[in-house]
């Protein structure tokens, strides 16, 4: 590891006045020792990464970084200028200059030394020893941890880069390609008691001693920070838990955290960081989440599970806002922590980005990989299954017989309008099957499966394998990915992997697996399962109904409720769907109006029965299930499942049953009341739903009615001043109950 630097990269008089010129002078060196391939390809990259966020920190740091296929292997330059070169930082020019590259194929234990080196820039020690070096030779030295330099506090900086580098190389080692773990979160009330070599490349020597630095640094920190104006003798101190994350996952990232870290130490509050950076992340333990006062979100790109943190205080900024203002945003969530002010909850992770425990069932992961395809491809089936409908209302039904806008557009003409959102919503249905396949690889292999996802997406729809096939192809191209990630690749083809050879390598194998060998048996599948929804007539169409009403109620917006939704939308994703697929459509719709409907009448005709919370809960449940979204009766399944739940399955069945009876049919994937004009046979369709919610609502009154309520039950009911806190103490009680 100590070869990522040596003299030949440094250099102590850079000449260069823009932070283009250093990039170039600094990568010339790398180009010499062969570790960058293309010079021009390599500084593309790095200014594509800058144009997404200047580099420069204050202190007068800047560090240029990028991961590159250029990049054989990963790469530190230095540079130190006399006059300062402008990176964009608040504080002025910077005089010490890091070019980190990285190959786009980076292992985790290279990317654990990079970050190793971004927490060792929040050092000043560090940072002062490399403005005072005298030669090239010894600069590289300090940059490797050979020669660190001595902190002024006994035990303050050396402990501090012994956990945050214990933690990194302890996370690098213990990583799998399942599972790569990142640097592991460890409080920092009061330093860790195992002293390390502080230099980056020095992180890789402390693994041993991790577990144990973490677990006294830990029970130091549960007793009270040491030192600080955070709490008095036997006062707990604050508890603050973070998240960092930048683009590229290497420098910024690991510098917002330790300066958290940092921050934190001097206020005597204990945080918690976890970087979800390019080696991976390890989550916080759940036990830490809930016990924490505050949440920060220093990020640049989505935080993965953020839903985990929802109902705390949360202070939500930049990457840089964490490495230049921790203090202040230290103390931001510490009022809002004494305010009470906590977030009303976070909208649900998509399954990719709950990327799941090493320790779940393979039947949990497969959900979570179709749940994955499923949830990017609802909107285009939504926009697509709305534009066709819209164009079926204002061009009729011969609208898919016009010919392309691009040949005969009449600004004038309602026809022309019609079939212009008709055939943009075909284009958009196109991607249907590619975006399905696509990211269940994704959810499967991260972004190297998305390239053999969306090839066998298309090849499934060449074929006429429609949906099923996208679900196997999916499936297929996320296996592929991942046995090829598990092959051991020599050094010098690493940077090409994730580039070239993995979507070269897995889309041929797909390829010849969808045309060869399984495509003409999904495909037959297909077939037989269209044909099987043509022919559906009378007491089968009706107890179809009946049994897709009843799953869209079971779960409320959860697996079993969206595999009725994708059965649904599967048949009328195509340009001209039969009859009994829209029918279907119109079903599935019809029943997962009612359970959200169904409470709010209920709150409306018997509120004793409910609490104040339920009863604010169902008025927005009128609008919610007027527009076809379960989930609004959620709060009301979650307090009293056992009452709600079946009550509105029969309520679901029932509608089902009577809408596929009446004959209703929809166009539309979605939309409620709001595509009402969109709907064949809609006054039936209108009293299909009205009965189903009927029914529910007086299974619910009546089963509520008869259970005996304890008194400090109806007291709860009646109290006007229960809050949201006091609806989900009440749920949590009864669902534990």
């Amino acid at each position: 590891m100590s070869d990522m630097i040596t003299a030949d990269l440094v250099d102590l008089d850079l000449s260069a006045d823009t932070k283009e010129a250093a990039a170039r002078a600094l990568a010339e060196r790398m180009v010499s020792l062969g570790r960058v391939t293309d010079l021009e390809g390599f500084l593309a990259d790095v200014a594509a990464r800058e144009a997404q966020m200047p580099t420069g920190l204050d202190g007068g740091i800047g560090i240029p970084h990028c991961r590159s296929a250029h990049v054989t292997e990963p790469t530190l330059g230095f540079g130190r200028s006399s006059a300062g070169i402008d990176f964009g930082a608040p504080d002025g020019p910077a005089d010490l200059i890091f070019l980190i590259a990285a190959p786009a194929g980076a292992d985790d234990a290279h990317l654990t030394i990079l970050s190793s080196l971004a927490r060792q820039l929040m050092n000043t020690e560090f940072t002062d020893a490399l403005r005072s070096a005298g030669d090239a030779r010894t600069a590289a030295a300090l940059i490797r941890g050979e020669d660190a330099p001595a902190a002024t506090a006994p035990g303050a900086a050396e402990d501090t880069a012994a956990a945050s580098g214990a933690a990194s190389a302890d996370a690098a080692a213990g990583s799998t390609a399942q599972d790569t773990a990142a640097p592991a979160p460890t409080p920092t009330a009061a330093p860790a008691a195992v002293p390390a070599p502080a230099g980056p490349a020095a992180a890789a020597q402390t693994a041993d001693a991790t577990a144990g630095a973490t677990e006294r640094t830990g029970a130091g920190a549960a007793e009270g920070p040491a030192g600080g104006s955070g709490a008095g003798a036997g006062e707990r101190p604050l508890r603050v838990v973070a998240v960092t994350s930048c683009p590229t996952g290497i420098a910024h990232t690991y510098m917002a955290a330790e300066s958290l870290e940092n921050a934190g130490r001097e206020a005597g509050v204990e945080v918690l960081v976890e970087t979800q950076g390019s080696a991976g992340f390890t989550r916080l333990d759940p036990a830490v989440i809930a016990a924490a006062d505050g949440v920060i979100f220093a990020h640049d790109v989505p935080v993965r599970d953020k839903d985990r943190f929802a109902g705390k205080p949360t202070v939500d900024v930049g990457v840089k806002a964490g490495i230049n203002r921790a203090a202040e945003l230290i103390g931001e969530v510490r009022g809002k922590a004494e305010r009470g002010e906590a977030t009303s909850g976070a909208a649900p992770a998509t399954p990719v980005e709950r990327a799941g425990d090493s320790t779940e069932g393979y039947g949990t992961k497969l959900r979570k990989w179709l749940m994955s395809g499923v949830s990017y491809m609802v909107p285009f089936v939504a926009a697509g299954g709305l534009l066709i409908a819209l164009g079926f209302a204002i061009g009729g039904y011969t609208v898919n017989k016009a010919p392309s806008v691009m040949d005969h557009f009449l600004w004038t003409q309602a026809d022309s309008w019609g079939a212009l959102l008709f055939q943009i919503g075909v284009v958009s249905f196109g991607f249907l099957v590619p975006v399905l396949a696509g990211y269940i690889a994704y959810g499967m292999a991260d972004r190297p499966g998305l390239v053999p996802g969306f090839v066998g997406g298309a090849i499934a729809l060449t074929i006429n394998a429609g949906f099923l096939g996208g679900l196997v192809a999916g499936l297929v191209a996320g296996g592929v990915v991942m046995a090829i990630q598990r092959v051991r690749i020599p050094a010098a083809l690493r940077g090409i992997m994730p580039v070239v050879v993995i979507p070269l390598v897995s889309s041929a194998i797909v390829g010849f697996l969808m045309f060869v060998v399984i495509g003409k048996p999904i495909a037959s599948a297909q077939k037989g399962m269209t044909d099987w929804l043509n022919g559906l007539t009378g007491t089968n169409a009706i107890l179809l109904g009946a049994l897709l009403g009843l799953m869209m109620c079971f779960d409320l917006g959860g697996p079993v409720n969206k595999v009725a939704y994708t059965f649904a939308t599967a048949g009328i994703a195509v340009a001209n769907p039969s009859d009994s697929a829209m029918k279907i459509m119109a079903a599935v719709m019809a029943a997962g109006m009612v359970p959200p409907l169904a409470m709010a009448l209920a709150t409306t005709v018997r509120g004793r029965l409910f609490t104040q919370t339920e009863r604010e809960n169902g008025k927005a449940a009128w609008v919610l299930g007027a527009s076809f979204i379960s989930e609004g009766a959620i709060p009301f399944a979650a307090a009293d499942p056992l009452r709600v739940i079946p009550s509105a399955m029969v309520g679901g069945a029932l509608t089902g049953a009577l809408s596929m009876t009446f004959g209703a049919t929809l166009r539309a994937p979605h939309g409620g009341i709001f595509v009402v004009p969109l709907i064949g046979n809609p006054f039936f369709y209108l009293i299909a739903i009205a009965a189903g919610v009927c029914v529910t609502t007086a299974l619910v009154v009546v089963l509520k009615g008869m259970r005996k309520q304890a008194p400090e039950a109806a007291a709860a009911g009646t109290d006007p001043a229960a809050g949201p806190a006091t609806a989900a103490r009440e749920a949590e009680h009864t669902v534990a109950a």
